[in-house]
């Protein structure tokens, strides 16, 4: 994705352009199940999208929640920026607003995903009435008489940040998701809401969060995040300052709780940032530049 956006930018494309056309390329990857086709469902096997734009330059921003049938919300999301004077659109009215422009319905399940939520589905109760009959229940599928599907326990609330700043330092940014995997019906996470999954300001820098969101709403992280390099802070700083803040909201309580929330930030003068709450390694981001493509590593918070 980054490579394809790369040569938007490099060539004097928008960050606008750019971004859509890095998201879309995971968006429409089968085998990326944290966004677009091949996200994992909600509880009742429905693949609900949310995802949200801002435009630096023109300070207009654009977000659709719980979108069904369309494989890339966050063109989606453009639309709503560029050709509605509203912000952010949901459920039939955003997919309406896609169909307009012409794009067409179609099952955002692929197998893959399709088995994932069917495996979760007749392990999450041992008193419904998915899964094998009571007789044989605990024996293995591959014995020929029936079983519980087999196959790996699948949950995340994966989400995809795309920032970018062009020559003349303009800067635009996209976040979308399919959301947390088999959420309750409806439930829309921080991804398609400006100031907590996204933000863009065209003199300061870009944020976005991913993880689980519900924290990222209370606290406006990515708001957070751009006003803290306003202020002076690196992104790296400004993404460590917004988990410290989340954290110290729960140990104000007496409660010792660390969500799983993780911020990517980038200034206008081009330097970037990463950090997490403890997940076993540091968080990590991919960044494209004049110098080539890298890896970086940031940092661990909590």
């Amino acid at each position: 994705g980054l490579r394809q956006g790369w040569e938007i930018l490099s060539s004097g494309g928008t960050p606008m352009d750019a971004v859509e056309l890095c998201a879309n390329v995971i968006e429409v990857d089968p085998d990326d199940s944290s966004v677009g086709y091949g996200g994992l469902p909600n509880a009742l096997g429905v693949v609900q999208l949310d995802a949200s734009c801002m435009d630096g330059r023109t300070y207009a921003a654009g977000g659709v929640a719980s979108l069904e049938g369309i494989k890339t919300p966050a063109s989606i999301a453009r639309l709503v920026m560029e050709h509605t004077d509203h912000v952010l659109m949901v459920g039939p009215g955003a997919q309406q607003l896609a169909l307009d422009f012409g794009y067409g319905l179609e099952d955002l399940m692929t197998e893959r995903s399709r088995q994932s939520w069917l495996r979760w589905r007749e392990r999450l109760s041992e008193t419904d009435d998915y899964g094998p009959p009571e007789h044989l229940a605990g024996r293995r599928s591959g014995d020929g008489l029936g079983g519980l599907l087999e196959g790996p326990e699948d949950f995340h609330y994966g989400t995809t940040n795309v920032l970018a700043v062009a020559a003349n330092g303009d800067i635009s940014g996209i976040t979308t998701t399919s959301g947390l995997s088999w959420k309750v019906p409806g439930r829309v996470g921080d991804s398609p809401i400006i100031g907590a999954g996204l933000y863009v300001d065209n003199s300061v820098g870009a944020a976005g969060a991913t993880g689980r969101g519900e924290d990222v709403i209370k606290s406006c992280a990515s708001y957070f995040i751009v006003m803290r390099m306003r202020e002076g802070r690196t992104p790296q700083e400004a993404c460590e300052d917004a988990i410290d803040m989340i954290v110290d909201r729960y140990r104000a309580i007496g409660n010792d709780f660390v969500p799983g929330e993780k911020f990517v930030a980038i200034n206008k003068a081009g330097e970037f940032g990463c950090s997490s709450m403890p997940s076993g390694r540091n968080a990590r981001m991919t960044v494209r530049h004049g110098g080539g493509l890298e890896i970086y590593e940031g940092s661990t918070r909590g």
